[in-house]
């Protein structure tokens, strides 16, 4: 077994048993990693899921989740650079400008309803019909692409229960319009929100992937490249494998 599947080779990947059937398509996902660069050492904000979770449960994570209808929904103030773009596009059947803006605004919008943060730039003429967009149209912010990097894909495994194809993004927390109080709470799908170093996150309990991710974004840091070609992991013929994006 490779570095990398070791890393990858957690209890959110493990393999159901023979006789369970064709593995299951995963699910377009887009999850939002927000890092804080104000200071000399950059933080990392992570949430932590609640304990009664299924899926992950007590484990720290990026706020996220699965595409939704909504997420077509709102028009952005602006789109994704392009190079963001092209590198969404790549390995992806019936691919569309339309769906990779659709991920990233995926990415805001559950970013929004974990957190209470709304990324974004203030602008009274807002507009959505679909409620999962309110917190925008109330507090005047209208969401920003342009804020958002694409910096990797993964993909569960096959004949997992649950499989997603997962986009992560990154913005800085200057892109941040809005906040609302009161969204993380002791009994919500995160219990609280952490402001971490690179080198804390690593020592709390992560997702692996969320690990390997959160090591390569720590480098792009380091060496001032955070729009550099985006890794996309994912299972092939047994193992892990991971391709550049470029």
């Amino acid at each position: 077994m490779t570095e990398l599947e070791k890393q990858l080779a957690g209890r959110e990947f493990v393999k159901l048993g023979p006789g369970t059937g064709v593995s299951v398509k995963p699910k377009d996902a887009a999850t939002l990693i927000l890092i804080d660069r104000s200071d000399k050492t950059p933080r990392v904000l992570m949430g932590k899921r609640h304990h009664s979770h299924k899926f992950m449960p007590g484990k720290y994570v990026f706020p996220g989740g699965r595409l939704d209808a909504a997420d077509r929904a709102i028009k952005p103030l602006d789109d994704l650079p392009l190079d963001c773009a092209r590198r969404l596009g790549q390995h992806v059947a019936k691919w569309s400008e339309s769906r990779g803006r659709a991920l990233a605004l995926a990415s805001i919008r559950e970013t929004a309803e974990e957190t209470g943060l709304l990324i974004g730039k203030k602008d009274a003429n807002v507009t959505s019909r679909a409620e999962a967009w309110s917190p925008f149209v109330n507090q005047g912010i209208r969401p920003t692409l342009s804020a958002l990097t694409f910096v990797a894909r993964a993909i569960t495994p096959p004949k997992n229960p649950k499989r997603f194809d997962t986009r992560f993004f990154l913005a800085d927390r200057q892109s941040i319009g809005a906040e609302i109080s009161g969204i993380v709470t002791a009994d919500t799908e995160l219990v609280s929100l952490d402001w971490l170093t690179f080198d804390e996150a690593q020592e709390v309990k992560l997702p692996n992937i969320t690990k390997v991710v959160l090591k390569d974004i720590a480098e792009r840091l380091k060496i001032g490249q955070i729009a550099r070609p985006a890794p996309f992991y994912f299972y092939k013929s047994g193992g892990f494998h991971r391709k550049l994006l470029d």
